[in-house]
């Protein structure tokens, strides 16, 4: 009985850190490339939520990325682990944020790519109606990618 009582915790605890794995990229978030310094400052993301320099916007969960999706977006190793997440959001041209910046000049904000390994997270912004396609060919002749950025916790 006792036996039987452990595994059930057990098999419980796993599922608890699988969901909670899921989540990674919430929570706040500090500034730190020189892009995100520079035009973001720090981020909070929430389930439906993306909070940049006291503005929020609506986000939408899509899809997870394959490591081989999101390789083709950072430029990092696919056998490096870690979680990749596409969100649709609208973020419009004529927000400011640091310094006077936009996140994709004179087009609308509306795609978000996140990754997060360990205790780092890269964001990717894309504008254009149509979902990016995450190929190392498509992202490098890519005009609807914006800009990447870098954020510690």
């Amino acid at each position: 009985m006792k036996l039987e009582r452990l595994r059930r915790v057990i098999v419980g605890l796993v599922l608890v850190c699988c969901i909670s794995a899921g989540a990674q990229d919430k929570g706040n978030w500090r500034a730190a490339s020189t892009t995100a310094k520079s035009t973001t400052g720090d981020v909070a993301l929430f389930d439906e939520k993306l909070a940049i320099n006291f503005s929020t916007f609506t986000i939408a969960p899509i899809r997870s990325l394959d490591q081989g999706e999101v390789s083709a977006v950072f430029d990092v190793d696919s056998s490096a682990g870690g979680t990749g997440s596409l969100y649709r959001l609208n973020i419009p041209a004529t927000k400011k944020f640091l310094h006077k910046n936009s996140l994709c000049g004179s087009e609308d904000t509306q795609w978000m790519v996140t990754y997060v390994s360990g205790r780092s997270l890269q964001v990717a912004f894309f504008s254009g109606e149509k979902q990016p396609v995450f190929t190392l060919e498509a992202i490098s002749n890519s005009t609807d990618l914006c800009g990447t950025f870098a954020y510690v916790r």
